[in-house]
């Protein structure tokens, strides 16, 4: 089982030096991956019900929020890194242009040594949607053409792609990914999510929970579609009852990532020594499980 620490872009972490302290210390305490979260923009007073909350509302209900851009951050920690994997969990494709993104991500990939993880999704902030310009109602098709055209420009000599919402000729875009491609992990918690993993992605993320239905769904659906299910990565938050490791990991569970935030009420860390003997601690007393 590989362990990984979300969201690093939130909360105290969002300023550079705790950025820098915790992506250090994730690395030598042991974790694989740390990862980051989307939003471009918080509209205020936003009516759209968030789906990972019985309240519908993000975090403690504040919409006023300290999140850096999490490509930008993950370049910041890339930098003073050397092996732990750089996830995004996830990153709102359907809101950026997929030409733009592709050169971002693949330039990123290629700085850092092949370390990228993209994690997608189609989001849920109708009204964000609506801030940056970009059409709500349409997502889940601009996702597949994004995830299409981003593989296009990943892999192809000379790229091109026409799509119904994304189209464009013969272009070269370099860098490329160091291993010819950087793997998609869909995120969400829906059955549309669950298929579109078992469609496209290189592994699923259902962000909360873990539900052995939407991993069987991801499976059928590879197999439907001629792919190997076993090479889709199944990912999953920390349960409540560190028990139901174990059976996560019976059903193909080969990820779990773990709160960024300390655990145990514990508060600020003063130091980074501090840090990685706090992040240790914590990923013994998961592993242990």
């Amino acid at each position: 089982m590989k362990f990984g620490l979300r969201y690093a872009n939130t909360g105290r972490n969002v300023w550079p030096d705790k950025a820098v302290a915790i992506a250090q210390a994730a690395e030598e305490a042991g974790f694989t991956s740390i990862w980051t979260v989307d939003h471009v923009v918080v509209p205020k007073d936003y009516q759209s019900a968030y789906p990972y909350a019985t309240s519908g509302r993000m975090g403690d209900g504040s919409e006023d929020l300290e999140l850096p851009d999490p490509l930008i951050y993950m370049a910041y920690i890339a930098s003073v890194t050397k092996t732990i994997r750089l996830a995004t969990g996830i990153l709102i494709v359907p809101q950026r242009n997929p030409v733009v993104t592709a050169k971002q991500i693949a330039t990123l990939d290629a700085m850092s040594g092949g370390r990228v993880d993209l994690g997608i999704g189609v989001g849920w902030l109708e009204e964000e949607f609506k801030a940056i310009g970009v059409p709500f109602d349409d997502r889940g098709q601009r996702t597949d053409e994004c995830i299409a055209a981003m593989r296009a420009l990943w892999s192809e000599d000379v790229a091109e792609y026409h799509g119904e919402l994304v189209d464009f000729d013969p272009i070269y875009c370099r860098p490329q990914p160091v291993n010819g491609s950087v793997p998609i992990i869909v995120g969400g918690h829906s059955k549309a999510a669950a298929r579109r993993a078992g469609r496209l992605g290189d592994g699923f993320f259902p962000a909360r929970g873990a539900s052995t239905e939407l991993f069987d769904l991801v499976r059928r659906t590879a197999e439907e579609h001629g792919r190997d299910p076993d090479a889709i990565e199944l990912i999953a938050s920390v349960p409540e009852n560190l028990e139901d490791i174990p059976a996560l990991a019976k059903a193909g569970v080969g990820r779990i990532l773990i709160p960024s935030s300390p655990m145990g009420g514990t508060t600020t860390y003063a130091s980074k020594p501090e840090e990685v003997m706090a992040l240790k601690d914590t990923l013994e007393r998961y592993a242990d499980t």
